[in-house]
């Protein structure tokens, strides 16, 4: 590529560098510098390496040959190399070459200077290596460094990362004169560790203030759910908005559950005219796959095929979980099928989980084994939707075999979401012993969560025993959990154990517990809508109320259909308040509305933060068949998609 011609001065030098996108090409100008004699100039060295260490991937290892080789390295390259390790996978090498150029530091060349601490304090961050950045800080002191604006900055920072906000706050107290980069590191770092009131402090108290500092506490009011303190300061006080700060709210309203507010602020951000990010893109694609706004999610979708963000591979990985999300899974195959490029394992992996998710196991496994075959080696989320996927198609075999697989074969140490996928495997099977046995087997302690995953498969198969045992598991782990004990009430109750019900509601009533709400959500015209059951003070309720009753008149004619009150406490009644609250749950009203708004024809979709009850599964069913009309119901379990009169579940769920 390079002739020995071409390599004549510094500035052809910088130019033909400037054209190497790979490290074969770089090596072929490094090999041409040898050719001809430059390659011990300082400045061409040097720039090679800040090209290989930074601008090329997994080339830092090629810049620290070029520094071991050569004779007199100076500040430059040991600080380039520093600089390329601490965005690298091994930020302790950073460490290592630091206390080289100290080794070195009786050199006339190589001095260490602010650029070095700031380099190796980023990589202590990155290591949250406590000790390791009070050593460093120590040696800033002794060099007299320590007060450089730059250094301080990044020790903010470090210590902030690593948790030690007083040890941040009293370096920037001593600084002498912060400058707004300062002060934001300050910032940034009360966030961090969670002192968001500090945080605004010192925003007040800030004389200069630049848009990263109120995009700061935008994001810090957003983590902290302080929303509207983050909407005051977006809409009141922010003169000047930027990509992120839109990004920053979008996001912030979909972690908050502000589902409509985040879809609004979508809406006006085009309408201003501003070009939203990927940041923002998949903040919105995250709100449609969180709420089911599928015909949200279908604009957004046109949207980035129109404005050319289809290559980006987050983006993608964002749409191709909407539609996963949404219950469409043909639409996620399309987008998944032709995703540009290199698919990552993110990609991969949110396609089994879609797959896994809505009953197509046997899809979930195959394509688990053609990302095998395509030389993506999997991870521990990766086996979660895998263990997930045979635990709700009723794959008890494959399930224990994927489990083994992943230790034995890949070296992957089990965590608690593993060994929960392996008690939900046995438990939805009826096999309660069994998974009895492999909770007290686990190599490390089991969790509520654990413990949680078999009191519900007790209440799936109404074995009283062992619920009261898990039960009394579950009071020394979680006692606070009003879920628990509405689960063990419940299935007293199918029992026919009243006395049992009447403890352990009275039981709740002196812990002060209240049960958990259920709301389901449906959108209709781009709108979503929330219900929660014995609400009817607005018109919107009060209008799927109606139609409610008129359908439950017609399947009571048609289909002889009845509500099972007292089957319904074995699967999770909290999400209602009263048991004679059954014929009105949310995910009723939901479809009611749905089917009073919706043309003919259109598929309703409908989300629900709880499982959904025996009732309401048998009432989805039938309304399917009597109306001729397509339901597809996620609960926090699964989806459930109803037509024709069953459930793709095959009521194993």
């Amino acid at each position: 590529m390079f002739s020995s011609q071409l390599v004549q001065t510094d500035y052809q030098m910088l130019t033909l560098l400037k054209r190497c996108k790979t490290l074969r090409t770089l090596t072929q100008l490094h090999t041409q510098l040898i050719k001809t004699g430059l390659e011990n100039d300082p400045f061409l060295t040097g720039n090679l390496m800040l090209h290989c260490a930074i601008n090329i991937t997994n080339a830092v290892p090629y810049a620290h040959s070029i520094l071991h080789y050569f004779p007199n390295p100076t500040a430059f390259m040991y600080n380039t190399l520093i600089r390329g390790y601490v965005e690298s996978d091994h930020p302790c090498n950073a460490l290592i070459t630091f206390n080289k150029m100290r080794r070195n530091r009786m050199s006339h060349i190589v001095c260490l200077d602010s650029f070095s601490f700031a380099f190796v304090l980023k990589a202590v961050a990155n290591m949250r290596s406590w000790d390791s950045g009070v050593q460093v800080h120590c040696l800033g002191i002794v060099y007299g460094l320590d007060m450089h604006i730059y250094v301080g900055t990044t020790l903010i920072s470090m210590y902030a990362e690593c948790g030690w906000i007083k040890e941040a706050r009293k370096v920037f107290d001593e600084m002498l004169a912060p400058n707004v980069v300062a002060w934001n590191a300050m910032i940034t770092g009360c966030i961090r560790c969670c002192d968001v009131e500090g945080a605004e402090m010192l925003y007040r108290r800030m004389d200069v203030k630049d848009l990263v500092s109120s995009n700061v506490m935008l994001d810090g009011f957003m983590k902290s759910g302080e929303v509207e303190f983050a909407k005051r300061m977006f809409f009141e006080e922010m003169d000047v908005k930027d990509d992120v700060s839109w990004s920053t709210m979008i996001v912030g309203f979909s972690h908050n559950g502000c589902f409509g507010e985040a879809l609004d602020l979508f809406v006006e951000l085009h309408r201003v005219g501003l070009r939203p990010n990927e940041v923002s893109l998949t903040g919105v694609l995250s709100v449609c796959a969180q709420s089911g706004a599928f015909e949200f999610g279908k604009i957004v979708h046109c949207y980035i095929e129109k404005c050319g963000f289809v290559w980006i591979r987050s983006v993608n990985n964002a749409l191709l979980d909407t539609y996963s999300k949404c219950g469409n899974i043909d639409m996620a195959r399309l987008v998944f099928e032709r995703m540009h490029g290199f698919k990552s394992i993110v990609s991969w992996t949110t396609m089994v989980a879609g797959l896994a998710m809505q009953g197509y196991g046997d899809e979930a496994l195959k394509l688990f084994h053609q990302m095998e075959d395509s030389g993506i080696k999997p991870d521990g989320i990766t086996f979660i939707s895998i263990l997930y996927a045979c635990s709700h198609a009723g794959l008890i075999e494959d399930g224990c075999r994927y489990f083994s697989m992943m230790k034995n074969d890949y070296g992957i140490e089990p965590t608690y979401e593993h060994y929960g996928c392996m008690v939900d495997l046995y438990g939805r099977a009826g096999d309660l012993q069994k998974a009895y046995k492999f909770i007290t087997q686990m190599p490390i302690k089991p969790n509520a969560v654990i413990w949680r995953t078999l009191l519900g498969a007790c209440s799936i198969h109404g074995n009283v025993e062992l619920a009261e045992e898990v039960q009394l598991r579950l009071s020394e782990l979680d006692p606070s959990d009003s879920g628990d004990h509405v689960l063990l009430s419940n299935i007293y109750a199918v029992a026919g154990k009243w006395k049992d019900v009447a403890t352990v509601r009275k039981s709740m009533t002196s812990q002060g517990l209240t049960k958990t709400p259920g709301w389901s959500m449906i959108e209709v015209d781009k709108i979503m809508y929330s219900f929660v059951a014995g609400e009817k003070d607005n018109e919107v309720t009060k209008e799927a109320y109606t139609k409610l009753k008129e359908i439950m008149s017609r399947l009571r004619v048609e289909a002889g259909y009845a509500s099972e009150v007292i089957g319904s406490v074995l699967h999770d009644i909290e999400d209602e308040e009263k048991e004679d609250s059954l014929v009105t749950h949310s995910e009723k009203l939901a479809l009611a509305f749905g089917m009073s708004r919706l043309c003919d024809g259109s598929v309703i979709r409908i989300v629900k933060n709880l499982r959904v009850c025996k009732d309401c599964h048998t009432f989805m069913k039938l309304v399917s068949n009597v109306f001729g009309i397509e339901i597809v119901l996620r609960d926090r379990s699964r989806f459930h998609s109803f037509r024709n009169g069953s459930c793709s579940c095959k009521d194993y769920w």
